[in-house]
């Protein structure tokens, strides 16, 4: 059953953002920030860690969950290390998502011809 569930919640994040497209007719960047910070609101709120424990993927692999990882991160480090925590915490919790984006993708361009 979670793989129907991580099906439908991602589905639906999709979904948000192809209206998003379609009928608000914002672009990518637009949408991009508007879901980064919709992840972060809801962490912020404790609204995304019960949506990941019911979707699984369909709540973690979404640009969402990019918004929640900062926002959990900077939380969780600023109660252990105070206010130099909330900087620490964004960079030690992302850095290797953000990595492993820079790395595949350089690979990417060196293995395929990139229209530029």
């Amino acid at each position: 059953m979670i793989f129907f569930w991580a099906f439908v919640v991602g589905g639906l994040i999709c979904v948000i953002g192809q209206i998003m497209f379609d009928v608000f007719k914002l672009n990518p960047g637009v949408a991009l920030t508007i879901f980064v910070v919709s992840g972060a609101i809801l962490d912020g709120l404790g609204l995304y860690e019960p949506l990941i424990n019911f979707a699984g993927a369909g709540a973690t692999v979404p640009i969402t969950n990019f918004g929640n990882q900062l926002v959990h991160g900077a939380v969780e480090e600023a109660e252990e290390h105070g206010i130099i925590g909330v900087v620490t915490g964004i960079f030690e919790v992302t850095s290797a998502g953000i990595s492993a984006a820079i790395i595949f993708g350089v690979i990417g361009a060196l293995l395929f011809k990139p229209k530029g």
